[in-house]
């Protein structure tokens, strides 16, 4: 398993690590994704340590909490075995108070996961959300605090703005507060929008990124195709699921999937392992996410790392999922020629 810088920062991550959103199934939503069991997930655990993947994703949103749980009795006896991601800001409970990044909110958030984590420190921390309410320096100054504590190790952030991202950045250089190392984001061969500004951004102030979904939602999985039905067991029969999920037009889907299976066909690989090979060529991409339902899917996912893709093959998926830019990127793009170095294909 390759390692990999997080950001900035002197940490090494795996190049895949494990999402454990199919831990617990407490609910129709995340059924979808999976309802691993402690021994489900202790054999998941068991096989991704195995192959040299031992960071583990998980959020206090997932199941409830169920989730985090379930993984620290997973990875019960072997802490310092492993590297534990989480994440907070998403509501948890009805009180005004059990929802967004304020002190009161995070410093909560931190106890209640580090006691289902079964652990007395977390690796990996992250904003699930920006909260637009609470001022980024109470928000940072709090984190700042939790990393002095040593209750977290690194900081990171979830699905932010261009803009989000470098005003926390600035507001940490300013207040010579932690820092946000890596930013928890959906890219893909369907969703490379995160290429558009957040790269760049990503590049330019040497934040990683950790991939959520690589797979599309669970559209490259190798199952879906032009003209045939759903496979029986999938999350898109899940109307919650799709509302949830980042929509995609299925011409453009059956494209960049024609494109995925004469990949296949030349390297003798599956749709997902290409998939997912494509993100870790990627520039700032540190660590993809896969998920599992079962032991099966885990190894074929592992079987994405210790091969490269051909620079030619990287060429045509990038035709495939090529898409037409918004404003202003579209504009900028006319200029990358003479004075802005092109970052993607």
């Amino acid at each position: 398993m390759e390692f990999r810088l997080l950001g900035g920062s002197g940490f090494r991550v795996p190049v895949l690590s494990l999402g454990t959103g199919s831990f617990g199934g407490a609910d129709e939503f995340f059924k979808s994704f999976g309802s691993s069991d402690v021994a489900e997930a202790t054999r998941l655990v068991d096989i991704s340590l195995e192959a040299g993947m031992n960071m583990f994703d998980t959020a206090d949103g997932y199941s409830g909490g169920l989730a985090e749980e379930i993984l620290g009795h997973a990875i019960k006896g072997r802490r310092d075995q492993v590297i534990l991601s989480t994440k907070a800001t998403f509501r948890v409970g009805p009180g005004p108070n059990d929802v967004g990044s304020s002190r009161y909110h995070l410093i909560r958030a931190v106890e209640r996961s580090l006691r289902r984590l079964q652990t007395d420190y977390i690796d990996f921390f992250q904003l699930h959300a920006f909260d637009a309410l609470t001022p980024l320096e109470e928000t940072l100054g709090t984190l700042d605090d939790l990393v002095r504590a040593g209750k977290i190790r690194y900081l990171g952030c979830s699905n932010f703005s261009g803009w989000h991202l470098m005003k926390s950045l600035a507001l940490a250089e300013k207040y010579g507060l932690s820092r946000l190392v890596a930013h928890q984001a959906y890219y893909s061969l369907i969703g490379r929008d995160y290429e558009w500004e957040l790269m760049p951004l990503a590049i330019d102030q040497k934040v990683g990124t950790v991939v959520w979904s690589p797979l599309g939602w669970g559209r490259l999985t190798g199952k879906i195709r032009r003209g045939q039905p759903l496979p029986e067991v999938s999350r898109l029969r899940n109307k919650q699921v799709i509302d949830a999920g980042p929509p995609i037009d299925d011409e453009y889907l059956y494209r960049v999937v024609d494109a995925l299976d004469e990949v296949a066909n030349e390297t003798g690989k599956t749709v997902p392992q290409i998939a997912i090979n494509w993100l870790l060529q990627r520039p700032t991409v540190a660590t993809v996410i896969i998920g599992a339902r079962t032991e099966e899917q885990l190894r074929q996912n592992l079987g994405a790392v210790g091969w490269k893709l051909t620079a030619e093959q990287i060429a045509k998926l990038d035709a495939a999922s090529k898409t037409t830019l918004a404003y202003p990127y579209f504009h900028q793009a006319t200029f990358q020629q003479e004075r802005i170095p092109p970052i993607v294909g």
